[in-house]
C-alpha cells in the first residue's frame, strides 16, 4: 500500500482514538464493497483497513511513527483480501453491514483473543569475499524480544494470573448498536480497558512491569552456504521477537553484504582476475604461475600462456571458480584477463636482440625505434 496512514484515514499524526474511530468508521462505510461498487473501492476499503490496523494498537502505532512501514510489516498482519481480515476489520465485514438494506444487524459473535504472534525481524551483515564464496559458520549477535522467565510470559506476578476483562468479558471487543442512514448495524471496537487482550493484570510481574516480554541480547551461530552474493537472504526460524501472551515466536532474516576483493571480481558463478606478462612471454609463450582461491586461501597454479597471445585475451581454469548455491561441489570457472607489459625503456643489449628480429622480419625501426616495433607486432 503506498501512501502514509495517516493521509490514508485523513488525520493528523496526533489524532486520538475517537478521531481515529470516527475517521475509519467514516471511510469504512463509504468505501465498503457492498455500498460502492465503484472501480478501485475495495481496494482502497483495504487501505483504509490497514491503516486502522496499525494506528489502533498503540504499540504498533509507536513503531510506525518511528520507522514507518518498514517497522510493521512484519508485525502486523496487512489485510491482503476479504478472507484474511481480522480484528476490527473481520467484525466490520461480518456485522457491520450485517443488517445493510434495512434488516438490523444483530450478530453478537465474539473473537477472543488468543497468544498472538512474533515479530519477524531483520539483521544486516557483511561479509568477506572468500567467506561468500566457500561459506562457514559466522557468529551474530542479535537483540529482540523474550519470554519473561519469571512470570513465564504472562505478564504477571508469580503466584497470581490475569484475570479475564470485566468490560468485554475476554473478547477484546466491545459492540455498541447504532442506527445510520443506512440502517441499523452493530459497531465494534477494541475494547479500551483491556487493550484487546481480553485480560486484565491486576498483579504485574516485577521483572517485565507486565508486558510478559524483556529485552534480551544474544549470540548465534548461523551457516553461511558456499557461493552466497550480495543480497542473498537467509531465513533463522524462531529467533525474531516472541509473540505475546506465550505466542509463536517470529523469524530472523539475515541479508547479506559481501565485501570487494583487490584482487578478485565476481561475474554469477565465474571469478575474474588480471594478469599482466611481458611482450617476450606474449610473443614466445610461456607457464606462468597465478592466484587462485581455493579452500579459503590463495593458491598458485600453473597457467599455459600460448605463443603469439593478444591483449585482451581471456584464459580459462575450469572448476575454479565460484560454488554454485547450495551445491558446493558444482563450481564456475576462473576467467583470466591477459595484458602485456610494453617496455618504455629496454637494455642496449636487448635493444641490438630486437634490431636484428626486426631487420629479419622486414620492420623497419629506424624513425619509430623499438617500441614502435613491438607495437607494430602487437597491432598497437
Amino acid at each position: 500500500m503506498a501512501g502514509d496512514y495517516y493521509e490514508t484515514l485523513g488525520i493528523s499524526r496526533e489524532a486520538d482514538k475517537e478521531e481515529l474511530k470516527r475517521a475509519y468508521r467514516r471511510l469504512a462505510r463509504k468505501y465498503h464493497p457492498d455500498v460502492n461498487k465503484e472501480p478501485g473501492a475495495e481496494e482502497r476499503f483495504k487501505e483504509v483497513n490497514r491503516a486502522y490496523e496499525v494506528l489502533s494498537e498503540p504499540e504498533l502505532r509507536s513503531r510506525y511513527d518511528r520507522y514507518g512501514e518498514q517497522g510493521v510489516s512484519a508485525g502486523a498482519a496487512g489485510a491482503q483480501d476479504f478472507g484474511d481480515f481480522g480484528g476490527f476489520a473481520a467484525d466490520i465485514f461480518e456485522s457491520f453491514f450485517s443488517g445493510f438494506g434495512g434488516a438490523s444487524g444483530t450478530q453478537t459473535s465474539t473473537r477472543k483473543r488468543g497468544p498472538a504472534p512474533g515479530d519477524n525481524l531483520r539483521l544486516d551483515l557483511k561479509l568477506d569475499f572468500r567467506d561468500a564464496i566457500f561459506g562457514g559458520e559466522k557468529e551474530i549477535r542479535i537483540a529482540h524480544l523474550e519470554n519473561c522467565n519469571t512470570c513465564d510470559g504472562s505478564g504477571a506476578k508469580p503466584g497470581t494470573r490475569p484475570q479475564t476483562c470485566s468490560t468485554c468479558q475476554g473478547a477484546g471487543q466491545v459492540r455498541r448498536a447504532a442506527r445510520t442512514p443506512f440502517g441499523s448495524f452493530t459497531q465494534v471496537s477494541v475494547c479500551p480497558t483491556c487493550n484487546g487482550s481480553g485480560q486484565m493484570i491486576e498483579d504485574k510481574c516485577e521483572t517485565c512491569g507486565g508486558r510478559g516480554q524483556r529485552q534480551e541480547t544474544k549470540k548465534l551461530k548461523i551457516t553461511i552456504p558456499a557461493g552466497v552474493d550480495n543480497g542473498t537472504r537467509l531465513r533463522v526460524t524462531g529467533e525474531g521477537d516472541s509473540g505475546m501472551r506465550n505466542g509463536p515466536p517470529g523469524d530472523l532474516y539475515v541479508y547479506l553484504f559481501v565485501a570487494e576483493d583487490a584482487e578478485f571480481h565476481r561475474d554469477g558463478i565465474n571469478l575474474l582476475s588480471e594478469l599482466k606478462i611481458s611482450y617476450i612471454q606474449a610473443i614466445l609463450g610461456s607457464r606462468v604461475e597465478v592466484n587462485t582461491l581455493d579452500d579459503r586461501q590463495d593458491k598458485l597454479q600453473e597457467l599455459v600462456i600460448p605463443a603469439g597471445i593478444q591483449p585482451g585475451t581471456v584464459l580459462k581454469l575450469e572448476g575454479k571458480g565460484v560454488p554454485k548455491l547450495g551445491n558446493s561441489v558444482s563450481r564456475g570457472d576462473h576467467l583470466i584477463a591477459i595484458s602485456i607489459d610494453i617496455p618504455t625503456k629496454i637494455a642496449p643489449e636487448e635493444r641490438e636482440l630486437l634490431e636484428k628480429l626486426a631487420k629479419i622480419r622486414g620492420d623497419r625501426t629506424e624513425k619509430n625505434g623499438i617500441e614502435g616495433f613491438i607495437g607494430k607486432m602487437f597491432g598497437s
